[in-house]
């Protein structure tokens, strides 16, 4: 590429001289290209420790005048093509211009000036987005493309100089980082590492220090451990690395690839160093981490923040800490962790105003609410730059409007409306719904526990209504000193009170506001009623699950006895499965949602489902319940921390697996009593998962001597599930409940009642050591292990659905499979242009969930095939892609692969000549290739009918084709399917199991048929398969005596074809036109039909447009096949024909061998060629319908030629076809860096 010229003032240490002119001199870089000796691999070392641009740019071009000293630099290349490209330009462009100028300072001027101009041109029509990127990190980038083949659509995010640990050496190099893959290259004195590890194969990372690796980042996968050290910022880079893994992760769960963050300001004077890519990534982390920690929307997006002091009215203090600015959120967070956490919605703020300075209060920012209240912020930094920035958010921020005439949006939580006019209530701490509307049940303006408890007076309730009231006077009391509401200071005694119990009259209202599920809801007036409309009457497998569930969700509440309750819960489930169909339904949160009912009327029930299922639980109710798996394994890690003698008695009983789930999914509501289960959520909706994990860790150091005495997992689980039954609340003012599970667990002797608060507390005094951002942590390591665990799991249930016929073994089933895989992630990572539908859909059955297209499946083909094609490979990777791809969606799962690789690879001669011989039939020749007459139209035609139908078999492809009556039922099931669809009902299971019952019936009664019922082929299906075979051969070590025995065979199947079209012309015409071959029978009436339509174009027109080329080949062949019968050679003409092979192919004699080996080449090689073997042709041109070869025919004349048997029964290994394949995927570039000095690059 051009380069803006620079001095260069030692132009000829490193590298060496090529050619050279009176102004311009073209190097290459010592070491690169043959030779070199130690002089090149001390360069290349140095080229490589030191991070030198003539790593990726080992050619340069100079300019210099004669009398000068002084080198200007114009032109670098990465490979001897591009250089010379450059350096011819400037001969052709500037070099007579030059001689024309008498002073070398003006040559010198010229120069410059003409290559900046080049510079100038080339860039302006670059997206502007790449100017983002400095240009040291470009240079970077396309040296890492260079160095390991990544296409352009692979993004670098950052490369690090580091050690790569081979054995117990060091290996220094560069690690880089890009958004789908880990990349290291190291070269020192000759000796080259290079690897490349895709994030989705990462199992294990993380960040340890031994004496052997001092502060090192461990990276494994399912094949390899890679250690990494000497990092100049480990922690930056390990963070990174963090964040990679965990889109990769992401990925694999709901295929959700990486999608670059366009609305990021652009910073004014970029780092020399820091991508685009990663600025995005970092300001991803902080969102994330800004979000999660005062449960903020899902698309709140952190401006700044800043350190400043926060005034608290109620201690008299000024806490330091930090203030963070987004679009809708002024929030402040204390150094101290407890000591107040601040969130003040800017549809709160009424005015921002800067007070007046002083020595004790520098600087202070004052900001009221609706709620009159007014919050003092000093010490700020640039107080103008805030006030001004808040303000610009103000502005934008929707004005008051009336109840619910705002706009109601339709998107994702993210989507704000204009606010509904709730500040009143949200001063009073009263949450109200939106504005009226009709609604079936009552159950929308109130929660259900007034409904059926209610409104008995507390006094009524003696001790325990005395303490209830003692609890709401604390809450008061509260609001009063702390403020109420959204914007109410969260402090240590705030934690304390929820610990105490959250009082029944305000537990709806504090679960809302501790959740942020408040802050959603007002945001969002309508959404709830809109999504109730919509879903009403809507039927899938999530509302038909939902029906299933709705009786089994808390039967023993009087709330859900009657249809009052089972129709709001109803309701709100559908809404939500309506709004994230991701989820849709998932089992347990039928019994969530029940409780969050019983507090809530339905608007809020559904936002604190929301808040639930999308921001404090992630990824808990998806399909796979990855989320709480994740939560198991920490919980188990924290078992060996905290609970070591304990852990190993688990594990051994194999009990954590068992009970977990069940505790962290429905938040113990299953598994302990209401009354106490529900005092757990208080502190879960403030605190978060924390306390889930500090409980249930609890409850296993208080059976622990119990737990350590057994012998089996049925009686651990029994000892756990009595003291569940016997935690009790007895401060609970609700009617007492009965626990359907204590009836399971008890016995002779009960346990003795556990109080939930003293549980509580003693979960906090032993294990509040348990912080959000290390569980965190923790989380990221557990992903890593849970998802590939589930990615190891798909795996082997794909590989065990494959039929054992296939004939591949379950290791050769599984490399496969890996290999299909990479595939279609790869067209994630960088087929952006592809169709949506290759996205694939993780609610799909395992075996259908990755797809891969025509050209994948031809780049798998032609690295996997037994049989090498050369050119002609993806040619035939399109026929056999076209066979395999029965439902024309243009994708094809991994079934349908395994069963078209299985066709080449296993089965003996007849088998594999049958896969051949469909691979010349339509539908696998396409029209487009071939254009035959009657015959194969009707064949096409009559396949077709069958190809539509969705009960046919994968492994049917390469079986011989079915009764015309079987599939005449077929059609008619189909039909039948179509009209069930096309009644408004989804497929429900019991159909899914009909259609794959009569698919195994369908693979067992066609093994029965046999190779007479495959059709025909037609002369120029006959030409095809001649190509095919010609070019299969061309790379064999028995190339010469392989194209003599295929000569001799075509001459042979050439005149038995003759033979069969004069004997047939003999019966007569008339049946013949009808019939679909010789010796098929003919096929029933209605399928006559459709054959008729198609006729027109196949038959008539095509085969006149396509006068040359094949068509005159065929005839070409005709001619020879006389010719050498004429010869009297039994088809192998005279010896003088039998020349050499050399000789044969360039010579085009008459003799069958020739002109069948010159056929076979490919067509548009021999177009014109063709013409001039054809030219005794009879006048026309066109296919000799009537000549047609049946498969028996063809299998046996290759049976009389023993070294075409032996080529088919050759045995292939595909594992090492899998090696090679995974080599060459991305490895291609490294050998090019030592290229020959002829090369083009």
């Amino acid at each position: 590429m051009w380069l803006a010229p620079e001095e260069v003032l030692v132009a000829n240490a490193l590298w060496v001289t090529e050619r050279a002119n009176p102004f311009f001199v073209l190097q290459r870089r010592r070491g690169h290209g043959q030779g070199g000796g130690l002089t090149g691999l001390l360069v290349g070392t140095l080229d490589v420790v030191l991070d030198s641009s003539a790593r990726v740019a080992p050619y340069r071009i100079l300019h210099q005048t004669q009398d000068s000293q002084v080198y200007w630099t114009v032109a670098c290349g990465s490979s001897r093509k591009e250089i010379t490209k450059h350096w011819e330009w400037l001969e052709n462009n500037l070099l007579q211009t030059l001689s024309i100028f008498d002073n070398e300072e003006d040559i010198t001027t010229f120069v410059k000036g003409k290559i900046h101009g080049i510079i100038a041109e080339e860039n302006k029509n670059l997206q502007p987005q790449g100017d983002e990127d400095p240009g040291k990190f470009k240079e970077a980038e396309l040296k890492m493309r260079k160095q390991f083949g990544m296409p352009e659509g692979e993004k670098l995010v950052n490369y690090y100089s580091c050690s790569y640990w081979k054995g117990r050496v060091p290996r220094q190099g560069w690690l880089y980082l890009t958004v789908n893959h880990l990349c290291f290259y190291s070269f020192l004195l000759g000796k080259e590492v290079s690897l490349v590890v895709q994030w989705v194969d990462v199992t294990r990372l993380e960040k340890n220090a031994t004496l052997l690796f001092p502060e090192s980042i461990r990276v494994d996968t399912r094949d390899q451990e890679l250690f990494f050290s000497m990092f100049l910022n480990i922690g930056e880079t390990f963070k990174l690395m963090e964040q990679l893994a965990n889109l990769a992760m992401r990925q694999l769960l709901d295929s959700e690839g990486f999608l670059e963050d366009r609305a990021l300001p652009r910073p004014t004077q970029p780092h020399r160093n820091i991508s685009a890519l990663k600025r995005d990534l970092d300001a991803r982390a902080k969102n994330e981490s800004y979000r999660a920690a005062f449960r903020l929307p899902g698309d709140e997006r952190l401006d700044g923040h800043t350190s400043c002091t926060l005034w608290t009215p109620f201690n008299k203090l000024h806490i330091p800490g930090q203030m963070f600015i987004s679009s809708n959120y002024i929030c402040f967070a204390s150094k101290e962790e407890d000591a107040c956490h601040l969130i003040i919605p800017l549809r709160e703020v009424t005015i921002v105003e800067k007070a007046d300075s002083s020595s004790v209060l520098p600087s202070p920012l004052s900001i009221s609410t609706k709620s009159k209240m007014t919050f003092l912020f000093a010490n700020l930094k640039d107080r103008n730059f805030l006030v001004q920035k808040i303000s610009d958010f103000l502005q934008k921020t929707p004005s008051k409007q009336p109840s619910g005439s705002g706009l109601v949006r339709k998107g994702s939580i993210g989507d704000l409306a204009p606010e509904v006019s709730s500040a009143p209530q949200e001063a009073s701490g009263q949450p109200t719904s939106p504005a009226s509307r009709p609604q079936e049940a009552p159950t929308t303006s109130q929660s259900l526990l007034k409904l059926f408890q209610g409104n008995a007076p507390i006094e009524d309730l003696g001790a325990k209504g005395a303490k209830e009231k003692m609890k709401e006077e604390s809450w008061h009391i509260h609001f009063f000193e702390y403020g109420r509401g959204v914007c109410m200071y969260r402090t240590a005694k705030t934690r304390e009170l929820v610990l105490k119990g959250i009082p029944e009259s305000l537990r709806g209202e504090l679960w809302l506001l501790f959740s942020g599920a408040w802050n959603e809801m007002v945001t969002h007036p309508g959404y709830y009623a809109e999504l109730v409309e919509k879903s009403t009457g809507k039927y899938s497998l999530a509302t038909e699950e939902i029906e299933r569930d709705l009786h089994r969700s808390m039967p023993e509440h009087p709330a859900f006895q009657n249809e009052l309750g089972i129709a709001a819960l109803r309701r709100v489930l559908t809404a939500y499965a309506f709004r994230n169909p991701t989820i849709g339904y998932c089992q347990a949160m039928n019994i969530v949602t029940s409780v969050l009912l019983l507090y809530g009327n339905e608007e809020e029930a559904f936002w604190l489902l929301v808040a639930l299922c999308e921001r404090m639980l992630p990824d808990y109710y998806n399909n796979r319940v990855v989320g709480a798996l994740v939560d198991q394994g920490i919980f188990e890690e924290l078992t060996r921390d905290f609970l070591p003698h304990l852990s190993e008695k688990m594990q051994d009983l194999g009990v954590i697996a068992s009970i977990s789930l069940s505790w962290f999914l429905t938040l113990f509501l299953s598994v302990m009593p209401f009354e106490s289960a529900v005092v757990i959520v208080d502190c879960f909706f403030y605190e978060g998962i924390k306390v889930v994990l500090q409980v249930a860790l609890a409850i296993l150091d208080a059976n622990m001597e119990q737990l350590l005495r057994c012998s089996d997992e049925g009686e651990a689980m029994t000892v756990l599930g009595r003291y569940l039954d016997n935690v009790v609340n007895r401060q609970s003012v609700s009617l007492p409940i009965p626990h359907l599970h204590a009836l399971l667990t008890s016995g002779d002797d009960p346990p003795a009642e556990v109080d939930i608060f003293d549980l509580l507390k003693v979960s906090y005094e032993k294990f509040s050591s348990l912080r959000a951002n290390s569980i965190e942590q923790m989380r990221f390591k557990q992903r890593l292990k849970v998802i590939q665990s589930l990615e190891d799991t798909a795996k082997r249930s794909v590989v065990r659905a494959i039929p054992g016929d296939i004939g591949f073994s379950i290791e050769e089933l599984e490399d496969l499979y890996m290999v299909f895989k990479a595939k279609h992630l790869a067209s994630q990572y960088w087929g952006s242009s592809q169709p949506s539908i290759l996205r694939r859909d993780p609610s799909l059955p395992y075996l259908e969930q990755y797809r891969i297209d025509a050209t994948q499946f031809q780049e798998l083909f032609g690295c996997l095939a037994p049989w090498a094609c050369g050119a002609h490979t993806p040619v035939l990777a399109s026929r056999l892609f076209r066979l395999l791809d029965r439902n024309k969606d243009s994708l094809i799962t991994f079934k349908e692969f395994v069963t078209g690789m299985s066709g080449m690879y296993h089965g003996d001669l007849t088998d594999k000549l049958k896969v051949l011989y469909k691979l010349h039939l339509p539908p696998a020749l396409s029209p487009e290739e071939a254009e035959s007459a009657l015959e194969a139209t009707h064949y096409f035609t009559e396949d077709s009918s069958s190809e539509a139908s969705p009960l046919a078999s994968d492994l049917d492809l390469f079986l011989p084709w079915e009764a015309q009556a079987l599939r005449q039922e077929e059609r008619e099931g189909a039909g039948n399917e179509d009209i069930q669809e096309k009644g408004g009902e989804q497929k429900t299971s019991p159909p899914d199991c009909r259609h794959y019952l009569q698919m195994w019936a369908k693979e067992k009664k066609v093994q029965k048929d046999t190779i007479k019922d495959l059709p025909k082929m037609n002369q120029e299906q006959f030409i095809e398969l001649c190509k095919t075979l010609y070019n299969m051969f061309s790379e064999d070590p028995m190339e010469q005596d392989l194209y003599h025995a295929i000569a001799t065979v075509a001459s042979l199947l050439l005149r038995i074809g003759e033979v069969g079209k004069k004997f047939s012309g003999q019966l007569g015409r008339k049946p013949r036109d009808s019939a679909p071959g010789e010796g098929e029978p003919p096929a029933p009436g209605p399928p006559q039909d459709p054959a008729q339509e198609l006729q027109p174009p196949a038959a008539t027109e095509d085969p006149q447009a396509k006068a040359g080329g094949d068509t005159q080949l065929t005839n070409a062949l005709q001619e020879s096949q006389v010719a050498s019968e004429a010869g009297g050679g039994e088809g192998q003409g005279s010896p003088s024909q039998r020349l050499s092979d050399d000789e044969t192919k360039d010579d085009m004699s008459m003799s069958s061998y020739s002109v069948v080996s010159t056929g076979s080449l490919q067509c548009e090689d021999l177009a014109e060629d063709t013409v001039l073997v054809g030219g005794e042709a009879r006048s026309g041109g066109t296919v000799d319908n009537d000549w047609s070869i049946s498969f028996e025919q063809i299998l046996a004349s290759i049976l009389t030629e023993s070294v075409l048997v032996n080529f088919f029964e050759k045995k292939v290994d595909i594992e090492l076809k899998i090696k090679d394949q995974r080599k060459v995927e991305r490895q291609f570039s490294t050998s090019s860096d030592h290229e020959p000095s002829g090369v083009s690059g």
